[in-house]
This record gives structure tokens, sequence and C-alpha cells, in this order.
């Protein structure tokens, strides 16, 4: 079988070229200004150590990240079609690392027949409706120059219904009599799918064009246009292995594994495997590699899939509405409650697998979005970005969330809704998918308001992100709570990484706290980094750290 991806352009650039321009990058950004102030304050924009010396942004250059979820279609329109493309995203690029972002994960940009593109027809090109391969290398090119890493979906668990591989199949199968068996050396795409004669457990569907009494039969478990790929063929990895070679000579950085949970329904062993497989053999190409999959379980099921030993599992018991982060920005869950969750999500993960990444995010593009969840109450929204942007790992969060944009009821269109730039200037603005409701209006600014207002969600996530980029021991660290400190309403805990410690203070109450931490560990520490909700600023003298309600800081 010829390797299609061989005949597609390659990039000529080198994967390895973005650190020269990271390098550059880093030499030339600085947070300055000592002292900290309430997010919105003027001098929330640029802080500093507390004692005047100005800071450098410490961004590693490894796989601990903070991204950027992006469904390219809704995102960003450069040509005038009402549809986001990849030239979009590199149009964007700048706002994305000005927020503090240094990885994004694009939705899926191969072609599909849907609007959502989770149904490849063809694993070795760019959907026309996003742009070319071209376009692809020079976003890739872009995100690179500015140290922002790049991962695209990989949806290997089915393919499309309308895929060459499939219709070959089925046609093959179809003219086949009752008696007859298929060959694998006249149609190798057989094997690629799950084929029976009957319908057997599970979801399988009649294939068309077969004669009464020599009926096939396929297993699509999402849907009748998603017939399930057959992982365990030989033949099929040695395609994807093609596939993934293909994306890496374009430069891509990882790959965000769609459905992982669901490559066999019931094998949850062979599941792991073929993570396993594909991330080795992607990093036998590029050491830096990053995966990052998608099990929707509870804790137990997510500890089991750490021992595929890939680096990252998204951390859905935490997310969305009944996750510990909205919770506690709520107040329906305590502060000791939700350090106690990062201190046992870490300790129970890194016993499994002990390079394991953390991914939390609030929510996704499955997800009822945060501002439905937290009623539009923009404190919470606030905090819920700041516990977010404290926990371990590779923070994840979904695009529009950053300015409090809103989803309506349970269908993914409407979760998938136009970014909201400017209310003023339609310039890139998208029409959304076919079958979105209308109307669905924001309760927040847009970006061009908000990023001229100092007090608005999209300033706040600013201020996390650069708290989070001028202390790397905030996604590495191991955790220590600070059991006398820490409470109900009130936590702290440390961070050490490499012979670095920091401590963390949450204050999750509404109401103002002060904290004493006279004989304590952090006794000698200095502010670093705050973030509030509101105006009113934290302090710190004589030993004693004064937070407003809904507050953190990280001292040194």
């Amino acid at each position: 079988m010829e390797k299609q991806w061989k005949r597609k352009r390659r990039t000529k650039t080198s994967v390895r070229q973005r650190l020269l321009s990271l390098c550059l990058a880093l030499a030339l950004l600085t947070a300055l200004l000592s002292g900290c102030s309430a997010a919105g304050t003027e001098e929330s924009t640029e802080q500093g150590t507390g004692s005047g010396t100005a800071v450098e942004l410490n961004i590693v250059d490894d796989n601990y990240r903070n991204y950027y979820e992006i469904f390219v279609y809704s995102f960003y329109d450069s040509d005038g079609d009402g549809i986001g493309d990849l030239n979009g995203v590199t149009e964007k690029l700048d706002y994305i690392a000005d927020m503090g972002f240094n990885g994004i994960w694009l939705m899926p940009i191969m072609p599909s027949p849907s609007y959502h593109k989770y149904d490849v027809t063809d694993y070795y090109d760019i959907d026309p409706v996003y742009g070319t391969i071209e376009d692809f290398e020079n976003l890739v090119e872009e995100c690179h120059s500015r140290g922002i890493r790049l991962i695209i979906d990989m949806v290997i668990n089915h393919s499309s219904s309308q895929h060459e591989w499939f219709t070959t199949a089925c046609e093959y199968l179809a003219s086949l009599g009752a008696e007859e068996e298929p060959d694998v050396t006249v149609c190798p795409y057989v094997e690629y799918y799950h084929f029976s004669r009957e319908q057997e457990s599970g979801v399988w569907y009649e294939i068309p064009g077969a004669t009464a009494g020599a009926e096939w039969y396929y297993e699509g478990e999402f849907s009748s246009e998603m017939p399930d790929l057959n992982l365990e063929c030989e033949a099929l990895k040695a395609e994807l292995e093609d596939i993934a070679d293909f994306w890496l000579e374009l430069g891509v950085d990882g790959f965000r594994m769609d459905a992982a949970m669901h490559f066999d329904e019931t094998d949850g062993e062979l599941n792991r495997s073929i993570l396993n497989w594909l991330y080795t053999y992607c990093c036998e190409t590029n050491p830096d590699f990053y995966m990052v999959s998608e099990v929707w379980a509870g804790s137990s099921t997510i500890e089991s899939y750490y021992a595929s030993e890939t680096p990252s599992f998204f951390n859905f018991p935490n997310s969305s509405v009944d996750g510990v982060i909205e919770k506690t920005a709520m107040g329906t869950a305590t502060a000791e409650k939700f350090v106690n969750t990062m201190l046992t999500d870490q300790q129970t993960y890194s016993a499994v697998y002990a390079d394991y990444i953390d991914a939390p995010f609030l929510t996704n593009h499955d997800q009822v979005r945060v501002a439905n969840n937290l009623q539009n109450n923009e404190s919470n929204m606030k905090m819920a970005c700041g516990l977010l942007m404290t926990m371990n790992g590779s923070p994840f969060v979904y695009y529009g969330e950053e300015i409090g944009m809103k989803s309506k009821g349970q269908s993914d269109e409407n979760k998938r809704i136009p970014m909201y730039w400017s209310d003023t200037d339609t310039t890139g603005m998208t029409v959304g998918p076919e079958n979105m409701e209308q109307g669905i209006t924001s309760s927040f600014a847009a970006v061009d308001e908000q990023l001229a207002d100092e007090t608005s969600i999209l300033s706040y996530y600013k201020e996390a992100l650069l708290m989070r980029n001028q202390n790397p021991e905030i996604a590495r660290g191991e955790i220590t709570i600070v059991e006398e400190l820490t409470g109900e309403d009130t936590a702290v805990i440390l961070k050490t990484w490499e012979e670095s410690t920091i401590a963390i203070l949450y204050n999750t109450d509404t109401e103002a706290v002060t904290i004493d931490l006279t004989g304590t560990a952090l006794e000698g520490m200095e502010l670093q980094n705050c973030l509030t909700v509101g105006e009113e600023e934290i302090t710190l003298a004589d030993g004693v750290v004064a937070m407003p309600g809904q507050s953190i800081c990280v001292l040194r």
C-alpha cells in the first residue's frame, strides 16, 4: 500500500527551531513593578517580587504548558466566508500569547463532512473550509516563533463512513455471496473495521448494498456515520504510524487523543496498550512529543489509564459544575477540600506513573460553559480561573472562557458558538455551526472592550497566567498542605520543585481574612503574585497576610 503522506509537501522548518525563538522571546519579556494589588487596579498588569525587584518570566521549555483550546470553525474568519480558519488562528496568535498561553489545542482540522469534524475522511490533509497544508505549516511556524506548542485532535476510535477505507470495504463485502468469506489480500480494508455477518452486542449497523441472506454489519458505537476502527489490525496500525509521521513532519508537537476509553468498549488494557504504542512511536521521532487523552470517567478509571505510561489525561472529575474547582469558586466546597483534592490527585496518579502531567480544566467543547454553571457571577468566574491556574500540570482553557462566553442547553452546537471579538467591528466574526441556536448573547463585554478594562474577566485571566508563568513550581511542585493554616475558607499549601519552594494562600470566602505566618514554614516569605476579584489589595505586614474575599496569593 502506497504511503500517501510521502506525496504531501513536508515542512522545511525544523521543529527545534522554536527553541531559539523562545529564548529570544524570554529575553524580552519581563513583568515589572513591586507589590501585590487587585486585578483591575493600575498596578495589576505589572507585578514584581514585593521588594521592588523586577521579575523575569520563568517559562520552562517542557511539556508543562498553559493550553488554549480552539474550535477553528467558530474562532476567527480570515477570508470573509463566515467560517473560522487556520489563517484566522494565525492572526490571533499574539492575542493568545499575550494572555500567557504557550500551548494550543486545535479541535479536528482534517477533512470531514460534519461541522465538528470528528468523522475524518482523509487523515493526510486539512479540511478545505479551514485552509491548506501550507496554511497549517505557516501556523506551526508562527506558533513556534512565539514559543507556543501546537497539538491537534487525533481521532482514531472511528473514521467517517465516507472514508475511502470504509466505502471500499463495504463495496467489497456487499459483492460477496452468502457463503463467501472476505479475502484481505483482495481488500485489506475489511480488517480496518469491525465487520460481522451478525449484529453483535453493542451498536451495529447493516452495510448498504448486500443481497438478502448475505448481509454484513459494522460496529459504530457513536453513530452510523462513525464506524469503529479495529485498532488491533496491524495493517491499520502501520497506516496510523504513517499518519503520525505526516503530522510530526509538519511540526505538530502532540496529539489530543479522542475517545481513548472507547477504542475497545470492554477492554481497558487494550486501550492502554494502544495509547502506549502510539505515544512510544511518536517519541522516537520527537522526544518532546506530548499526548493528552480523553477518558471521560471517574478518578479510579483515570488512575488505571496512567498505567499506559502516557503523559496526560483530562481531569474530568474536577471539571464542570460538579467538579471541585467550580464548587470551591461557588462556595459549596471548602478551601480545605480543594487543596486535599489536589494532593490526593498528585499522590494517586504519580504512584501509577511518576512522569504524569495532570490536565485540569473548567469546561470543554462537550460541556456546558462555566458562565452558565456559575450563573454569570463574575467574581465566582474569576475565582474559578484563579483556582485552576494554581493547579499542577497543564491547565486547558476553552476559547471564550476568558471573556465569560455562554452556551445554551445540551446541544453541542450551542457550546461552540462564535468567538465574541467585538460589538462594533465584525472583522473576523464567524457565523457558527449551522444548527446553532441564534441569540445566545454574552452577559459580559467582547474581547476588545475587556482588553481595555483592567477589572475584566480577561484581565484576571492574564494576571492568573502571569502568576503561573513566573512560578514554575505551580505546575511542577510537590504539594504539602500547611495544616495549621488550612480550614474551611482558607488554605495554605507549599509547592517544591528543584529545591525551590513557594507558598499559595487561598481565601475562598467572600469576606476578608487575615493569616498569621508567625512560627510557620511561611515566616519570612514575601508576596510574589496576587489575584483578587475586586479592587481591594492583598497586603503582608509584620508577618500577617490580609486577604480580601475570594483572593489568592503566592509567597516566595
